[in-house]
């Protein structure tokens, strides 16, 4: 922790991110309290590294690109590089690590320098690096959180048997016509016309740039994520066998991967929690059951940041509530419950348009392609977005339960392959 006096007669941003980098890095280390040293190192699942390795890759990141590319500085523990390199070892062998008291030293021997470094620091044109940093960070913190998630459930499993029940004919359609509008008093109308899509703050990261106008024609949003209640009709319909609810490759992945309900199924909460842990191909197929489907990211993004004003020019908001910082009435975010919360629970996180939970609680799945914007330009590094840029990745929006705040925006693009069932992901509906 750097004295007082070491940061005496600084300008204020300075002092602005060192408070940034200690709060989160507090946030980080809070994570790993009670986690056995087996549980550091161990891999819960084969797509991701072990809890251990992400606090590693926390402090070699930052040491990279604020030690060695912008002050120059020798690396610390060169022979690190390769064990916390994203690029480094697979992920099967990143188990072999030092212990949580020699990576945390790691940690701190990186920031004293970092202190040293802030002090001349050219932030006037380097601040987004910062900025960047402190969102790095954060998505791991959100890894972490999942994976410590999969070492619980897999010490203490959850066993369900889905079970199905005849369903009323008139809400299994098998017509390929569109529906009908739902008469669904939990949806709200979104009125058409120019958006502007995107973020070009100072802590946008590069996909989130260019902010641009974007013509989005009227809709109807799901006031709420879908929920475990709701989610549980389209089970018990037998929404798994009917391959109508399914587009051509949702139905392919169903039948390499035959499942019957999301993955952790009820082990959230109650009927009133978002459903999550479902694929894009899951969600898709739920919206279709329901007669509706899923939003594009930019009625998404209209939905929750859009203020809408009679008289004078519309605006738009950082957050749905606003563009007060996230806190704990707002939004179930930073891991606060360890889990979901119920849809409805967050009253003073409604945007404009009256819809609830759109940040927090559980990631929200679209209908759009992960892509870059109009101008865009890659930052700090090329592949950070551009490797992705593929059409086999859909966007998410919004966060979940275990994200922090730095990340929690409604301009903020996460994207994952359509297949993957992402623990953290739900969805809402839209129509029109």
């Amino acid at each position: 922790m750097p004295s007082k006096e070491l940061f005496s007669g600084t300008e204020p941003l300075q002092l602005e991110i060192k408070d940034t980098l200690t709060q989160s890095r507090a946030r980080t280390l809070q994570l790993f309290e009670g986690v056995s040293e087996e549980t550091f190192r161990l891999q819960a699942n084969s797509d991701f590294s072990p809890v251990g390795w992400h606090l590693g890759h926390i402090g070699f990141t930052e040491g990279l690109w604020l030690l060695e590319h912008e002050a120059g500085y020798a690396p610390l523990f060169p022979e690190y590089r390769r064990l916390f390199a994203a690029d480094g070892l697979p992920k099967a062998e990143r188990q072999n690590l030092p212990s949580f008291a020699e990576i945390c030293a790691y940690l701190e021997q990186i920031r004293n320098q970092v202190w040293d470094y802030l002090l001349e620091a050219p932030l006037d044109t380097r601040a987004w690096l910062w900025h960047w940093l402190v969102q790095h960070e954060s998505q791991h913190c959100e890894t972490i959180t999942w994976v410590l998630q999969l070492h619980r459930r897999q010490s203490q499993p959850v066993s369900f048997v889905a079970k199905e029940k005849p369903w009323p004919a008139a809400l299994v359609s098998t017509s390929k016509e569109k529906p009908t509008l739902p008469d669904h008093q939990d949806m709200v109308p979104i009125e058409g016309g120019q958006f502007l899509l995107g973020n070009d703050g100072l802590e946008a990261l590069d996909n989130e740039r260019k902010a641009h106008w974007v013509q989005v024609d009227s809709f109807w949003i799901d006031r709420f994520p879908v929920t475990q209640g709701q989610y549980q009709q389209f089970i018990e319909a037998g929404g798994y066998r009917q391959s109508q609810f399914w587009s051509d490759e949702g139905w392919q992945w169903l039948q390499e991967n035959p499942v019957n309900h999301p993955t952790h199924w009820l082990a959230e909460g109650g009927a009133d929690h978002p459903v999550c842990g479902v694929s894009w191909y899951e969600a898709d197929a739920y919206a279709r059951f329901v007669g509706k489907r899923l939003p594009t990211e930019a009625e998404w993004e209209k939905a929750a940041c859009w203020q809408p004003r009679p008289q004078d020019p519309p605006t738009k908001r950082i957050y749905p509530w606003g563009n007060q910082t996230p806190d704990n009435h707002h939004c179930n975010h930073g891991g606060l419950h360890w889990g979901t919360t119920p849809v409805h629970q967050y009253a003073n996180g409604q945007s404009a348009f009256g819809c609830f939970d759109l940040l927090g609680n559980v990631w929200e799945w679209t209908n759009t392609w992960f892509h870059p914007f109009p101008d865009f330009d890659p930052y700090p590094y090329k592949g950070y977005s551009m490797v992705y840029f593929d059409h086999q990745h859909r966007i998410l929006k919004g966060g979940s339960w275990a994200t922090q705040a730095p990340v929690l925006r409604g301009a903020f693009r996460n994207w994952y392959e359509p297949r993957i069932r992402i623990h953290f992901a739900g969805f809402r509906c839209a129509y029109g």
